[in-house]
């Protein structure tokens, strides 16, 4: 009697543990086609595991196997930044990032996002490079970095980011880290991406090497020569963009619900408008039509 509970003991906390990998793996994924692939990869693994455990098919065993493992390395392959990132993530005990919990210290506001803007736009009108780091929730340690930079943990203002990116200072080449409302380190150097290398230079490179890394933390870029504005976001940049253009998209991240809301509330306004506008057109011209009946009548 004992032996038959701890076997469905046994099998329940089999149950328990797959179904909370399963559904960590697909929470964690945003795009559909990644999705769509871990959808068809994990059933080719219950598929095998099916055969194998209720069919005597020894050949039908066998290919199944080998075309899991064909999909195994494909996807070794094609996803060799996100493994990358969940074996960093494990072997430095980052459990809350990884379950996508995000703490308080990461936690910008709105004043946050503001002083970032003024300061991007402001190096932008006199060009001068920088590279903002904004930690969302991937808890980026020193070990992440080439160099961890030199620590600043002072408060997030536009006048403090100015005078860190100055020419004249000894800081202005790497970037700044910004957690929540304060600014953790300056002159940090990032990982490169391996992407768009004859087209983007050493800031954008960098940009998208940490965001493609760690997927909770953006990185706003000034280019020197040109001035632009961009903003890179899980391996993808941005650019060129507008002040108004770079907070907006900070106020997403911040919040989505309140910019789709904001959306439907701009949509909503202009179809009034255009509605108000087409009333008035239409007053104008049964106006203009009993005006003609008017005339008309009078010259009989």
């Amino acid at each position: 009697m004992n032996f038959w509970w701890l076997i469905n003991l046994g099998v329940l906390l089999d149950v328990l543990f797959a179904s909370a990998l399963g559904v960590l793996l697909f929470t964690r994924v945003k795009e559909q086609r990644t999705l769509w692939l871990l959808r068809g990869y994990l059933f080719l693994v219950s598929l095998a595991w099916f055969v194998q455990r209720f069919a005597n098919l020894p050949i039908t065993s066998k290919l199944v196997d080998a075309l899991v493992l064909a999909c195994s390395l494909s996807l070794a392959i094609l996803w060799q930044g996100e493994l990358r990132r969940l074996m960093e993530l494990l072997g430095t005990g980052r459990l809350a990032v990884l379950l996508g919990n995000t703490q308080k210290e990461f936690r910008a506001s709105s004043n946050t996002f503001a002083q970032l803007t003024e300061a991007a736009g402001r190096l932008s009108q006199n060009r001068k490079g920088a590279l903002i780091v904004v930690d969302m929730g991937s808890d980026l340690r020193p070990e992440d970095f080439l160099f961890p930079g030199v620590p600043i943990d002072a408060q997030l203002s536009s006048e403090l980011l100015l005078n860190l990116f100055a020419a004249d200072t000894p800081l202005h080449d790497g970037a700044v880290l910004v957690k929540g409302n304060r600014i953790i380190s300056a002159g940090v150097i990032l990982p490169l991406s391996r992407q768009g290398i004859s087209r983007y230079g050493t800031r954008h490179l960098a940009a998208l090497g940490i965001t493609e890394r760690f997927d909770r933390c953006i990185c706003v870029v000034v280019s020197e020569e040109s001035g632009t504005l961009s903003l890179a976001s899980q391996g993808r940049l941005e650019r060129p963009i507008t002040s108004s253009r770079l907070l907006d998209l900070l106020k997403e991240l911040l919040d989505p619900s309140s910019s789709s809301s904001s959306k439907s509330i701009s949509i909503n306004s202009s179809l009034k408008t255009s509605s108000s506008s087409i009333e008035t057109k239409v007053s104008k011209s049964r106006i203009n039509l009993e005006k003609n009946n008017d005339s008309k009548e009078s010259l009989n």
